[in-house]
């Protein structure tokens, strides 16, 4: 057992209240459970509860055992001085406020329905991705509905405050924090790691004075990224000869070329082709925050990621093995990746910072427009009958299964709860 089942049962008051009292045999009665508290602090702030013949106001905090109390150093700590009522599975010990008054304790062992118990062992000693699987086909498809909604919003939010803690290390620059955002999502997972490398390492101020030229800006990337090490062909010694000049102006110091990963991809996927894509990007909108705010549709959007690359990049994949035939810019696929995972987080950022709901709606929008390839996650909810139909449920999916079914989190879930609020004989 963890505490978060006894967080529900407290919550929901799942427990027999018949003659309920202290474990000094005060009568108890309780006004008000509380607000579940996910800061520091006791667990659910504001409770009200009646002890004897006199109303208390404050805290109240759950534990397995009462000695946990002591083991967290409750006793050591003023804000536990609020705490009118420690609840627990099974009392050891006495616990005692920082000014040494007793805490009153209720315990919990002998009120709960074994039925109740066993459910949500069962869901926490399952052996399946999802821990629900066997429950799932009879919980109501209203609740299901609605707590992959609640996913979405929690993976806008997550995601967005990624973006937030960004922008706050770079002094609150929406361009800057763009820039990097930007940079991360065209590592495409398997270079997403250099790419922010890349990120870092590069100052944005320098990006900035040179997007006019489109060819510094490929010396200052394909240079900084540790391409232009071994040149041995006129454009690549030209782009060589750039980034000396601006390296020695900047004083920048490149990265190792061997961070960046070619292993099993498709050539059109290469760092080097990313970054020529890159180049053309952020040489065509040197605006770039700003065309994300203002562009409108989902096809827009898509044009903004697909900027031509320049001409040796229409015939190459990589410095010095040509091709005949090779795209000009960024496929639909990989432009409806950065869509997602660039474009739809910052909007949500943004929307955060300025308390404009209209940005996250927007980028609401664009998923529920945007279809996104079926993936491991949400095969694992395909199985048990759902289908995701846009690239909205695909990251609800992904978040419901990161937040709440990979750790096993049921007690904070809809459907967990559903399942729980149905064991018979509550």
């Amino acid at each position: 057992m963890k505490e978060d089942f006894l967080h529900y049962i407290w919550q929901h008051q799942y427990f027999d209240k018949t003659a309920l009292a202290t474990t000094e045999d005060e009568p108890l009665q309780v006004l008000r459970v509380g607000f579940y508290n996910t800061d520091a602090g006791p667990d659910f702030r504001e409770a009200m509860l009646r002890v004897g013949k006199v109303e208390w106001s404050g805290s109240v905090e759950v534990h397995l055992s009462a000695s946990d109390w002591h083991r967290h150093q409750h006793q050591l700590d003023q804000k536990y001085d609020q705490v009118v009522l420690h609840v627990v599975w099974q009392v050891d010990t006495q616990v005692l406020r920082t000014d040494g008054t007793e805490v009153p304790v209720l315990e919990l062992r002998n009120r709960v329905d074994l039925r109740l118990l066993q459910t949500y062992e069962r869901l926490q000693q399952s052996k399946n991705e999802i821990p629900c699987a066997a429950f799932w086909p009879g919980v109501p498809e209203i609740t299901k509905t609605l707590m992959l909604e609640r996913a979405l919003v929690e993976r806008l939010e997550e995601k967005g405050e990624e973006v937030l803690q960004v922008y706050r290390s770079y002094g609150n620059d929406w361009e800057q924090t763009a820039f990097h955002t930007l940079l991360r999502g065209f590592g495409f997972k398997i270079n997403q790691q250099a790419f922010e490398q890349l990120a870092k390492s590069l100052p944005f101020h320098v990006v900035r004075r040179h997007q006019h030229n489109l060819l510094q800006l490929e010396a200052l990337l394909f240079g900084q990224a540790g391409f232009l090490a071994d040149a041995d062909e006129e454009y690549a010694q030209q782009l060589q000869r750039e980034y000396t000049f601006l390296r020695h102006k900047y004083k920048l110091e490149p990265l190792p070329r061997h961070q960046w990963n070619f292993l099993r991809m498709r050539p059109a996927n290469f760092p080097t082709v990313r970054l020529a894509q890159l180049a053309a990007l952020l040489h065509l909108h040197p605006s770039f925050f700003a065309r994300l705010l203002e562009t409108g549709t989902v096809k827009k959007y898509e044009q903004l990621f697909q900027a031509s690359v320049s001409a040796y990049w229409q015939k190459h994949y990589m410095f010095g093995r040509g091709q005949k035939a090779v795209a000009k810019g960024m496929g639909k696929s990989s432009a409806q990746n950065l869509v997602i995972n660039v474009a739809v987080p910052i909007l949500a950022a943004y929307a955060v910072h300025t308390g404009e709901r209209a940005y996250l709606e927007k980028a609401m929008n664009l998923l529920e427009q945007l279809k996104e390839e079926s993936n491991k996650y949400t095969r694992l909810y395909e199985e048990l009958g759902w289908q995701a139909t846009s690239a909205a449920g695909n990251q609800a999916a992904l978040g419901l299964y990161k937040r709440y079914c990979h750790p096993v989190n049921c007690m904070r879930c809809a459907v967990g709860n559903k399942i729980m609020k149905n064991t018979p004989a509550l």
